[in-house]
């Protein structure tokens, strides 16, 4: 790409000036043409990423629409919906017209230094040690990149998002290339270093499933608690706003563990991301007031009826 720019600079500069001229006037020359092509090269360049951008977005809107009303919800709620693949594409772009910025800019600048008469091999040899030395010595910044970058491009993860990155769990703030920010449930905030995610969590996409557990009495008949459980929860499926953020009506999967002296009964609903906890609040509230008025309490340890005078089960 070097020669073939020199060559073009010689094409429009001629060579047979005298040589006070050549050094008065075709070196700026020169160095001007030289600019001027890395400009329009990464005008060029950058206009082929946005009507790329712009294609793919416009893709993506076709696709959703072939969904039709329902597709779009479930898109919405899966993290496919056009915000999220508009967020993704950007953020590529960016940096995709970053590195042929600095790739251009590079070598608009090495044609420069060797018109100036300054020998490039010695520079680029020292370059070369340097950029081996830094590179030994900044290898965990290089990891931190590479990592960011992948995680951006395969869509891991973005602000707004809910992740468990394995020592705190907490919603995106900021995503670069070196790391990532997090605001936990307490408001702190976490910088962690994208090289140092080793397992991710992502509870914003797809879908989640809120789980209650309620434990009654071992005494009590669980096909009339199974009953009361499942007739507090139903409602839902039907009133505002629950039912929007409902994908799957509750269902009472039945009995999860027996232990002492009481039995566990699990409650369980599909729901869009991110709204786990707050489905699961509403469903202990309405089975709270379901067993006052049924007069089941919850249950207190002790022996099993039967067992053995001095028996805790």
């Amino acid at each position: 790409m070097v020669d073939r720019l020199n060559a073009l600079a010689s094409h429009l500069v001629p060579t047979a000036l005298p040589e006070p001229w050549e050094t008065l006037v075709g070196v700026p020359l020169r160095i001007v043409v030289i600019l001027l092509v890395a400009a329009l090269a990464r005008f060029i360049s950058h206009r082929l990423v946005d009507r790329y951008v712009r294609n793919a977005n416009k893709r993506h809107m076709e696709r959703l629409k072939a969904l039709g009303a329902v597709g779009g919800v479930i898109a919405s709620a899966t993290g496919y919906d056009s915000a999220r693949h508009d967020q993704r594409i950007a953020t590529a772009a960016t940096i995709i017209k970053s590195s042929v910025s600095f790739i251009i800019v590079g070598t608009a600048l090495l044609m420069i230094l060797d018109l100036l008469g300054i020998p490039l091999a010695p520079l680029l040899a020292s370059a070369g040690v340097a950029g081996l030395a830094i590179g030994f010595g900044a290898q965990s910044l290089v990891k931190d990149t590479l990592s960011g970058l992948f995680m951006i491009v395969e869509d891991q993860y973005g602000v707004g998002d809910v992740v468990d990155t394995g020592t705190v769990v907490g919603t995106v703030e900021e995503v670069t290339l070196r790391i990532t920010r997090l605001r936990d449930g307490d408001g702190v905030v976490w910088y962690m270093r994208n090289g140092e995610i080793l397992r991710l969590g992502n509870r914003s996409q797809g879908w989640s499933v809120a789980v209650v557990d309620v434990q009654v009495a071992y005494t009590e008949d669980v096909a009339r608690v199974t009953g009361i459980l499942g007739a507090a929860s139903e409602p839902l499926t039907t009133e505002e706003p629950w039912k929007d953020l409902l994908l799957d009506a509750p269902s009472v999967t039945g009995i999860e563990s027996m232990a002492q002296g009481q039995v566990t009964v699990r409650v369980t609903a599909k729901v869009r991301a991110n709204e786990r906890d707050t489905v699961q609040r509403e469903l202990r509230t309405r089975i709270k007031s379901a067993l006052d008025a049924h007069n089941i309490r919850m249950p207190v340890p002790g022996p099993y009826p039967g067992s053995p005078p001095g028996s805790t089960g």
